[in-house]
Order: structure tokens, then sequence, then C-alpha cells
């Protein structure tokens, strides 16, 4: 069975935890590395059985603590070329051994779990989502940072038994905060950030599509509060007939906390 666990998920740091078997890898560094080892530590993961790092692009609040990680355990860090043109100076020394690069869409095995890099609109270099697999085909995604939901997003979404999914900003609190308008166009921008509403509205998609839990993530800490976008999503699966609970878990992920440990089975 697949295990995953947020150490922590918002705007200013996100850390994904995936486990299968005697394998264990992270999604994303972007906390710093005593954060991230502290919270491994409170799942009982020792930060030294991690296998790699899979990085989604290369904005401070995904890599922040990649580079320390990698030199003081030895870990690879993998991402595919542009995002390693982009981040490399911003991580400090990599030991070559631990550069590995991806081609996005293609699929790769580490140790026990095997990885399917799938692109993503945003802003960034050239950012991905995740698909994980366990031996048996379970399959959980992680798609955050996702300006729209594109057909290629969907279809390596759809039948995932559990996703995490950017659930950003609530438009009214974007438009009447303290942003520079440049920036609340930005966040708005099909390669920008995903809304509360958008957010929802792909949840029906997926729960028709077979996914049994939806972890909503990377919430804005400025436009965003984890009651409204639970409540925006459980509005609108009610409005279709979906009984969070019942037809789906549906859960917000914690900023500054690390999650429990879901299995998908």
């Amino acid at each position: 069975m697949l295990k995953y666990c947020s150490v922590g998920s918002g705007s200013s740091g996100n850390c994904h935890y995936v486990g299968y078997k005697d394998t264990n890898i992270l999604v994303d560094a972007g906390l710093s590395g005593k954060r991230i080892t502290t919270g491994l530590k409170d799942i009982d993961i020792d930060i030294k059985t991690i296998k790699g790092i899979f990085i989604t692009h290369e904005h401070s609040d995904h890599i922040k603590g990649a580079g320390i990680i990698s030199r003081k355990f030895n870990i690879p860090i993998f991402a595919n070329i542009k995002t390693w043109c982009s981040m490399k100076d911003k991580l400090g020394d990599i030991k070559d051994h631990n550069m590995k690069v991806f081609e996005n869409d293609k699929t790769y095995s580490l140790g026990d779990v095997i990885i399917k890099p799938f692109s993503i609109e945003h802003d960034a270099a050239d950012a991905v989502g995740y698909n994980l697999y366990s031996e048996n085909d379970e399959k959980i995604s992680i798609a955050t940072d996702i300006g729209c939901v594109t057909d290629n997003i969907r279809k390596h979404l759809y039948k995932s038994k559990l996703v995490v999914l950017e659930s950003n900003y609530d438009p009214n609190m974007l438009m009447m905060g303290s942003y520079p308008y440049s920036l609340k166009r930005r966040v708005m921008s099909d390669t920008g950030h995903l809304s509360n509403e958008d957010a929802a509205k792909f949840c029906v998609e997926l729960i028709n599509k077979g996914t049994e839990s939806i972890l909503l993530a990377h919430l804005s800490k400025e436009n965003n509060f984890p009651e409204l976008a639970y409540e925006t999503s459980k509005g609108i699966l009610t409005e279709n007939d979906i009984i969070v609970g019942q037809d789906v878990k549906l859960d917000v992920l914690s900023r500054d906390e690390v999650s429990n440990v879901y299995i998908a089975k």
C-alpha cells in the first residue's frame, strides 16, 4: 500500500512524503532541512532512508531545503533539464552523481516506487506533477501550482486513489487583498494558481473517475484559509450529489503541521 504524508503545504513551503515497501521518497523540499527532518521523524521516517527528492519546479517554496538535504545525507535530486538549469545555482553544490535528469511524461522506477512526471501549466521553466504507483498499480497523484486543468492533467490524475490538488486562493480575497494588480493577474492566469472553486469543480471529475481521497493543498497564506477551501469544495460536491465522508474523503493540508499518514489501497 502506498503511503502519503504532507510535511508542509502552502505558499510558504511544500514537501510531500511518499512511501511503499522499503522505498521512501520526497516530492519537493521547500522547507528548511531541519523542519523536513523533524517532520519525517514525527511519522517514524528516518531522513537517511529517503532514496530521492523529486522536484516539481524551481520556485523557492519547492526547493528551499533540497540542496542541504542532498549534501548532508547524500540523497539524489530528480528534475527535468529545464528545471535543473533554473534551480542549480539556487541549490548550492550538488554532487554530480546526485543530479538526476528525467523527461516529462515518461515512467521511471526508484526502488519499489514507480514514478511518472507529467507536464502542467505554471509560470516556471518546465513544471510537473507526479503520478506514483505501487507494483499493484495503486496510484496517487500530486498536482499543485497549476494555473488551469488541462487535458494532460486530467489524463494523468483520473483513476488515482488519492489526489493532492491545489486549492490556492479565493478570488474575492485575492481581489480585495494587498497584492499589486500585476501579481493578482499572475495568480489568476492560466499559468498561475488554481482557485478554490476551480479545484472543487475538478474534484467532481476526479471522484467520478475513481478517486477516493482528495487533499486540498498549497493554500495561499494571504488569499485563502482552510475552512473556506474545504467548504467551497464540500458545497460543490454536495450540489453534485457527492457526500463527503461517504463518497470521498476530503481534507485540507496544513501549512505548518505534518499531516496524517494516508494510505492508498
